[in-house]
């Protein structure tokens, strides 16, 4: 009876032992099943992001570009506006400069 005792301990050991071994392969195996799954899911997700970012920074790319020929052409055209202001300012006190040089010329002050 000893014997048998002792045999069917070992049994229930060796049993015991599969069974730990088959509940860890199974647990390793679903672990690496998330892992994959989660990687998959963070692919995507960056992916999308990637997507996101480009489409806003092409965006950004294409207004800066429209908006430099713009300024551009605002700068181009005020410029034109303040040369032009200049240029009537010359010829309004043309006259004036000419008369002043002149006086101060023919003139002269002796101290």
């Amino acid at each position: 009876m000893q014997v048998s005792a002792g045999a069917d301990g070992i049994q229930k050991l060796l049993a015991a032992e599969q069974e730990a071994q088959r509940i860890v392969l199974e647990a390793r195996r679903v672990k690496q099943e998330r892992l994959r799954e989660a990687k998959t899911e963070a692919e995507k997700e960056i992916a999308a992001y990637r997507a996101e970012r480009e489409g806003l920074y092409q965006k950004k790319v294409s207004e800066g570009s429209s908006g430099s020929q713009a300024t551009l052409q605002r700068l181009t055209q005020e410029t034109g506006v303040e040369v032009a202001k200049v240029q009537d300012d010359v010829k309004a006190k043309k006259q004036q400069v000419v008369d002043m040089l002149y006086d101060h010329v023919v003139n002269v002050q002796f101290t």
